[in-house]
Parts: C-alpha cells; sequence; structure tokens
C-alpha cells in the first residue's frame, strides 16, 4: 500500500490585520512513506544531542527571532541549531508546498479561509494524478487553529479518496517540525521580497545573501512536482 503523509502547520492568525501579523501562511509536507528517512533522523537527534539540545523539539521562528523559550541562547547557538535542522531538510526526500494570503485586503475569518481553501484546492487539482498515485492519504496536524482543520477537511475529503486525518504533538514528528520551518521559510521569503524584516532577522542571517541562498533556496528547490 502506497502512503502519503502530509503535516500542516500555519503561520499566522486569522484576527485582524496588523503590522506584526500581515500574512497568514499554511505549509504542507508531503513524504512518500516509501522513501525512507530514518537515517536521516538519526543524525540530526546524534547532532542535536552533540550542540547541546538532545530531543528537542525545533521552533524556528522563536530561534531566529530570540524568543521564548531561546532567549537566553546566544546568536551562535541558536544559529548552529537552525543550521542543522537545515541540514536535515536538504538530505531528506520530501515535498513541500505553501499557500498564503496577505491579510490587508481580507475582511474576516470567512473570507481568509475561503481564499485559502481555493489556493489549496487548485494545488491539489493541479497535482492530482501526484495524489492519485497513493492508496491512502495521511493529514496530520495539531490542530491548533479550528479553522485550519475545517480548512483541510472540506478540501482534501471533497477532492481526494481514502484520506484519513491524525492529530498530532509537534514534538513527536520532526516533519511537523519541518512544515513549521518551511511556514517560517516562506514568511521571511515574503518579507525581504517587502523589505520588512526585523531587526532581529536581520541579525540572525547576517545578511540577505546567506538568507536566500543557503535557506529559501532550498525551500524552493523541495517544491517541484511531477
Amino acid at each position: 500500500m502506497k502512503e502519503l503523509s502530509i503535516f500542516v502547520d500555519e503561520s499566522g492568525d486569522f484576527g485582524d490585520y496588523a503590522e506584526h501579523s500581515s500574512y497568514y501562511i499554511i505549509s504542507l509536507i508531503m513524504h512518500n512513506q516509501q522513501n525512507d528517512i530514518d537515517t536521516e533522523i538519526d543524525k540530526l537527534e546524534n547532532r542535536l544531542s552533540e550542540i547541546g539540545y538532545p530531543n528537542h523539539c525545533l521552533h524556528a521562528g522563536p530561534i531566529i527571532r530570540n524568543e521564548t523559550p531561546y532567549r537566553k541562547e546566544s546568536l551562535e547557538s541558536r544559529q548552529k541549531l537552525l543550521r542543522a535542522f537545515m541540514s536535515f531538510i536538504r538530505k531528506i526526500n520530501i515535498k513541500c508546498k505553501t499557500v498564503f494570503i496577505e491579510k490587508k485586503h481580507i475582511e474576516n475569518a470567512i473570507e481568509a479561509t475561503g481564499r485559502l481553501s481555493k489556493l489549496l484546492s487548485a494545488f491539489i487539482k493541479e497535482n492530482y494524478t501526484y495524489f492519485q498515485g497513493f492508496d491512502i492519504v495521511k493529514i496530520y496536524y495539531d490542530n491548533g487553529q479550528i479553522e485550519v482543520s475545517k480548512l483541510l477537511s472540506s478540501v482534501f475529503n471533497a477532492l481526494l479518496e481514502n484520506v484519513e486525518f491524525r492529530k498530532v504533538y509537534p514534538s513527536d514528528y520532526r516533519l511537523f517540525q519541518v512544515a513549521d520551518f518551511i511556514a517560517t521559510m516562506k514568511l521571511l521569503q515574503i518579507k525581504l521580497e517587502h523589505h520588512e524584516l526585523s531587526r532581529a532577522e536581520e541579525v540572525f542571517f547576517r545578511d540577505y545573501r546567506n538568507l536566500r541562498k543557503n535557506y529559501i533556496k532550498v525551500m524552493e528547490n523541495k517544491t517541484s512536482f511531477p
């Protein structure tokens, strides 16, 4: 039986537009279960232990912005942590997709959900042959926002058969943490294009070329579909 696992995370909220919350992003990480990633997971776990973060659940945004629980960590330590995770993502065989809206042009949560649903539906339809190649598609989400849970259920059940939904705890799955990472990278890409990076983000990556070449480019390389 061919199984596709899809790990979903989001960046932002469905509240009113604000400068610190201008965009809403949904990221999807697709893993064909026939592609074994156990060896790379073991390498990641070993590397995290080496740099002082054994069994650590990674949250990319707080690492970059020096937020809780990383406030007491040095810039160098946080950079090592993110580079370790970046190396893991670069090596594993996954596909990723992000859909997003700019909240400035959205009236309310209903409109936001509708626009995101259309974007996600279009993506599935464009790659329908790919999704049809699997006997079962399992969607993993932490049910963090009820609007996203409803959106995922309505879109995937309408377009695909043999879909199952699983509630996930971020600490249990490295690929869910990858979904968090990809959502963060997409937000950074958008902010970079609009000259909206915060001072903390600029300090972390040191220069725009580093951010583009070593992080955003890796994300883009995972987005191609047959």
